[in-house]
């Protein structure tokens, strides 16, 4: 394929790959899938160790803590052997039976591929409206199923993004064909038949996204670009009445909105680059009305809250940590939940109650193991409900994790979190993975995770990289690594690499790093700037082939991604992406040992980013290290749904990486 543009003359000798349904493509995908396999096939024993180990380490049956909702309490549970949950509830009566509301595995099997999006009990506890993508490609289809009887009363409806009840009415969004952008607003109930088109989002930067006040008073429709929104108000008592837009749409100004109490609760970016808290009658909701209520602080993020009958919880991020605030309703004043560790991450439970002094948080570290807590925000105590458990043991102090700054080019400070296993930390430079993300303004996570204990009990240490894109320092991390200033993304990742090296972490010969999707570029741009600084990279259903892809306003999302990448149709952003982009600056040259992963079916980041990668790589470096493809051909951007196949896939990533430093034994 040959493109022109701004003078340039491109030519993409692999643009064959794209050919999703020529049978030449699909064989092509497999001898690289056989390929792998075959390359691989030394480590089958340690593949199979890792794999036990991290089964092991999980509860063949186990429930998730329930939640209370109206006169129910509902929760997950997995059962020994199979791969996907089985959604039940119990009525709050004495010795009340067990309902299944949804057993996933039954649908399983009659599909490669089951995973559930939406999931929303009506008013009267009578209805469920839950979604499921059955083949991977990340399109739901929505059903309405009534729990008494067992029944489907509506569905399928396909396409579906986003959904919320009012009353007995309810509203979802539809994703476009070709495009999928979210764009159309239904409103329909159960029975009715095809729903009413509300609205229909004609700018292609915008998405229409769902929400609805945890008071059930309103459903709010919020449509989205990367850079500006717009809300619309629907009041659950006039359902069918036209939405009516709380502040009109104006570039550059980003807001969203709850209900409290005959107020809108407003986030804005207005006069507030990380976010400020305003309340506005709900009757007159015009800019003009706001008043403060949180104000903006430089150097913490305001990234989202939560709004309870008594209470105000904000969900804040300073200094690279996320934290809760919580604020009394009633009786004024304000105060942070403290954590102790010095790396961590916490979130929103689930909070469906609106009438409670209890908030249900998700907490862990890169130490400590998936927590639920519930926190009484009177009372100010934590209660632990569960904390995910290690099974065989796990003595968390035999680890530790700690927080480094690298120095960026321009003299920013750039975190790295670093765990390890403290007894095989010996002071000498050890094997190391290190990950990165950076786009999107979103923070790269420092979880617990159990199977990564596979790394760490072979003494490998595990860093992640907090690069400029993402939103570890508020806004303005994000936006010096993103548009015209993305190159400190790729910088920043090798001096973080360099860093950890120069104070003995580890050294260029036992590193390795990790990248997905948006971080699959920055590994891929890393990799092309510095190859010589790694030993091997793993890159899952990476973007790599960024200059053709925002050439291409057909794909999927595509559009709405200029305000984050550029639009190469204006001469300088053309430029500035081709000088970054993975595929068009691959050269002669040596490289690391390689592992690419994708999906035939993901909508995200299309399969033939990672095979043209793949495919013009082997052909233009000049080593022979391994260079591996692997597509999945019965999943998505996310990978397996099933827990078990799952954790298959990360077994043969573990023994990739451990190959490579030496660990395969």
């Amino acid at each position: 394929m040959e493109h022109v543009l701004h003078g340039d003359r491109k030519v993409d000798d692999y643009s064959w790959l794209r050919e999703r349904a020529n049978p030449e493509v699909l064989n092509y995908l497999e001898a690289e899938h056989a390929y792998a396999a075959a390359v691989m096939e030394p480590t089958a024993a340690l593949q199979q160790r890792l794999y036990e180990e991290m089964v092991g380490r999980v509860r063949a049956d186990d429930a998730s803590v329930p939640y209370r909702l109206d006169s129910y309490s509902y929760y997950a549970r997995v059962e020994r052997g199979k791969q996907q949950p089985v959604y039940c509830r119990r009525r709050d009566a004495p010795g009340a039976a067990e309902e299944i509301t949804l057993d996933l595995n039954e649908l399983a099997e009659r599909s490669q591929f089951v995973r559930l999006d939406i999931y929303a009990v009506s008013n009267d506890a009578n209805l469920l409206a839950f979604s499921l993508d059955t083949t991977g490609d990340g399109r739901h289809a929505l059903f309405v199923k009534d729990l008494r009887t067992g029944g489907l009363v509506e569905g399928p409806i396909e396409r579906v993004r986003s959904f919320a009840w009012a009353g007995e009415t309810f509203f979802y969004t539809v994703e476009e064909a070709e495009t999928r952008r979210a764009a159309r607003l239904f409103r329909s109930a159960p029975g009715r038949g095809p729903g009413r088109l509300v609205y229909d989002e004609s700018d292609t930067l915008y998405e229409v996204e769902l929400s609805r006040s945890r008071d059930r008073s309103y459903v709010f429709a919020t449509s989205a670009s990367k850079t500006t929104t717009e809300v619309r108000a629907i009041a659950a008592a006039q359902a069918e009445a036209a939405p009516a837009v709380i502040a009109p749409r104006r570039p550059g100004h980003r807001y969203y909105a709850d209900h409290h109490g005959g107020r809108f609760f407003i986030r804005t970016d207005r006069g507030a680059k990380n976010f400020r808290l305003v309340v506005a009658p709900a009757e007159d909701p015009r800019e003009e009305c706001w008043e403060e209520f949180w104000p903006h602080r430089a150097g913490v993020k305001l990234e989202g809250f939560e709004l309870f009958a008594g209470h105000c919880v904000l969900a804040e991020r300073e200094a690279g940590l996320p934290h809760l605030r919580v604020i009394d309703l009633r009786g004024g004043g304000a105060h942070r939940v403290e954590f102790p560790e010095p790396v961590y991450g916490v979130a929103p439970g689930a909070n469906p109650a609106f009438d409670t002094p209890l908030f249900r948080l998700r907490y862990s570290s890169p130490v400590t193991p998936a927590s639920v807590f519930d926190y009484d925000m009177g009372a100010r105590r934590l209660t632990l409900l569960k904390r995910a458990e290690v099974v065989g043991g796990y003595d968390a102090s035999l680890y530790a994790c700690e927080r480094v700054f690298a120095t960026a080019d321009d003299g920013a400070r750039i975190p790295v979190s670093v765990v390890y296993r403290k007894d095989l930390r010996r002071g000498a430079p050890g094997p190391l993975l290190l990950y990165g993300y950076g786009a999107y303004g979103i923070a790269a996570p420092v979880a617990f995770s159990a199977a990564r204990l596979s790394l760490l009990d072979r003494g490998v240490i595990y860093a992640v990289a907090h690069v400029r894109g993402g939103g570890e320092l508020g806004e303005e991390w994000h936006e010096a690594g993103k548009l015209m200033s993305k190159r400190n993304t790729f910088t920043d990742f090798i001096r973080a690499a360099e860093h950890l090296i120069a104070v003995g972490y580890t050294t260029s010969e036992r590193l390795v790093v990790h990248g997905d999707s948006a971080g699959g570029l920055l590994v891929g741009a890393a990799l092309n700037l510095r190859p010589e600084l790694f030993a091997a990279a793993v890159l899952q259903v990476p973007f790599l082939d960024v200059l053709n892809t925002m050439l291409d306003s057909t794909l999927p999302l595509t559009s709405g991604e200029y305000l984050e990448w550029g639009d190469p149709n204006d001469r300088g952003a053309y430029e500035y992406i081709k000088s970054y982009s993975p595929y068009d600056n691959i050269r002669a040259g040596d490289y690391p040992a390689m592992l690419v992963k994708s999906s035939l079916h993901d909508s995200q980041v299309m399969y033939w980013e990672a095979a043209k990668y793949v495919a013009k790589l082997r052909a233009t470096k000049t080593d022979d290290r391994p260079l591996l493809l692997r597509v999945n051909m019965a999943a998505g951007h996310g990978g397996p749904a099933g827990r078990y196949d799952a954790l298959r896939e990360l077994a043969f990533d573990y023994a990739f990486i451990l190959h490579q430093l030496g660990l395969a034994q």
